[in-house]
């Protein structure tokens, strides 16, 4: 299903109305927020899902199950992959339930469209499009191999859809995969995992494709990580993640973190551009890499678009002290971070600063310096600066600036061509989306597949089956040439 703004809406508010009473949620799913286990898992599971004690006895596992699936088609990889589209489509709610009540970050209605999108949205082995050359010396094919085992590392903010849309990815390019999800969230990571083994169980894939261990530990990290059964590491996290695997003298793919930069400039439709530059920095509460952390805003219509923001859920800041008491609450420190507040809604933190609102507001704006820390900063919370520049060419100046080169994601709302061509260019990032929200980049209401690895760091960009394969060379010489 090709999910566009409407649907997101109206999942949005059949959430919305779902969650009114846990009783509803019960008799839809036969689950509350009470009866979910923390735990994820039971002990029953445990080597019989996937799930395992020990990390040495679970990647030989793995690499006995990728030894099974190499010998089978194409076509069986993708029995396997619908199949875990379809048992994971039963469970996206108590996935994302688990993950808010787990990791204490984000909100549900979002994390079921997260969900969604990665298992509608992934592409499975028609990913893996060969490719020909012929000539007079014959016919070379070009083909995708898989890697083997692959070791893959999980983030909190995305703890069953990265699980979920590596898996199907991986697997429909013939890997088995060994997780090592966060600590904070990986109760929600593993009972994903269990999941996705009932579902490959179901078809008659092998067992133990998708594997990880009970509880997360750094020992099992580097135990992973160095394992000469492993052949290929992907890391989704932040900066010391993606340093640690691109050390390991493995193939690595490394998903690191952003600072996207909307910029808004005179041309814009601005009531939409403040709806979707709100919609798009609170979306799982600016959880998400791409979500926009700052916005730069032409002066000569810097004010309307404030107020459009305000008709659209946000609250702004005008007090110089609350702004202070604001930056004072959610760093710790100089640059860093005060994890309290990540992923947490803007209602909940504006209490903190004695600040009463209702839960119509969404997100926390205020106007700020260009060097001010909530400009320069990821904070993934719903606090989205507002730095004003005289025209759009300062504006990109500046929008390249506070990405820190990291080319991970950049908006821009504009109808002058030139202003959207010239920012593409210079900014460089993986992901650009022009006259949207963020989201819009990995397929929710835009087009184009879904991926919750990008990775910028290694340039894959965003992950599919075909970033999981080795590039093969099939040359026959002097046949098969009919011209």
């Amino acid at each position: 299903m090709n999910i566009q703004q409407s649907q997101i809406d109206i999942i949005a508010k059949i959430v919305a109305e779902r969650l009114k009473s846990q009783d509803e949620v019960a008799l839809s799913k036969g689950i509350s927020s009470k009866s979910i286990s923390t735990e994820g898992i039971s002990k029953e599971t445990v080597s019989s899902e996937g799930i395992f004690e020990d990390m040495d006895t679970a990647i030989e596992a793995a690499y006995q199950a990728q030894r099974t699936l190499f010998e089978k088609s194409l076509e069986f990889r993708k029995k396997i992959t619908n199949a875990i589209k379809a048992e994971l489509m039963l469970h996206v709610e108590e996935l994302a339930m688990l993950a808010v009540k787990e990791s204490g970050m984000g909100n549900v209605k979002d994390k079921i469209i997260k969900n969604t999108v990665a298992i509608e949205k992934t592409p499975s082995v028609e990913d893996l499009m060969s490719g020909v050359f012929t000539g007079d010396d014959g016919l070379t094919l070009l083909e995708y191999s898989p890697f083997g085992v692959i070791g893959a590392i999980a983030p909190s903010t995305n703890p069953s859809e990265t699980v979920i849309c590596n898996s199907i990815g991986m697997i429909a390019a013939g890997n088995a995969v060994v997780f090592c999800p966060h600590p904070g969230s990986y109760k929600t990571s593993n009972l994903a995992i269990k999941y996705i083994n009932k579902a490959i169980k179901s078809v008659g894939g092998p067992a133990n494709l998708v594997v990880t261990m009970l509880k997360p530990s750094m020992a099992a990290v580097e135990t992973m990580m160095h394992h000469p059964l492993i052949n290929m590491l992907c890391a989704t996290g932040g900066p010391s993640v993606v340093k640690a695997v691109l050390e390991s003298g493995k193939k690595a793919i490394g998903a690191g973190a952003g600072n996207p930069p909307v910029l808004v400039d005179e041309t814009a439709d601005i009531e939409k551009a403040a709806r979707d530059i709100i919609n798009g920095c609170s979306f799982d509460n600016n959880l998400p890499c791409i979500a926009e952390k700052e916005a730069i805003v032409v002066d000569e219509i810097c004010d309307y678009l404030i107020f459009n923001m305000k008709q659209n859920g946000a609250y702004e800041l005008t007090d110089k002290v609350l702004i202070q008491k604001l930056e004072t609450l959610v760093f710790k420190s100089e640059g860093v971070l005060n994890r309290e507040f990540v992923g947490k809604d803007a209602k909940y933190i504006l209490d903190k600063i004695d600040i009463s609102v209702g839960d119509e507001i969404k997100a926390i704006i205020m106007e700020a310096d260009k060097d001010h820390p909530f400009v320069v900063e990821e904070l993934m919370m719903p606090i989205l600066p507002i730095v004003r520049v005289k025209d759009a060419s300062e504006g990109i100046d500046l929008a390249c600036k506070l990405e820190h080169g990291l080319r991970h994601t950049a908006m821009c709302h504009s109808k002058n061509i030139d202003v959207l061509t010239e920012m593409a260019h210079r900014i460089q990032t993986t992901i650009f989306v022009k006259n949207g929200p963020s989201y819009a980049g990995i397929g929710v209401g835009g087009e184009g597949f879904t991926t919750f690895t990008i990775a910028g760091p290694t340039g894959e960009g965003l992950t599919s089956a075909k970033s999981f394969t080795r590039r093969r060379r099939c040359v026959l010489v002097g046949g098969f040439n009919i011209k």
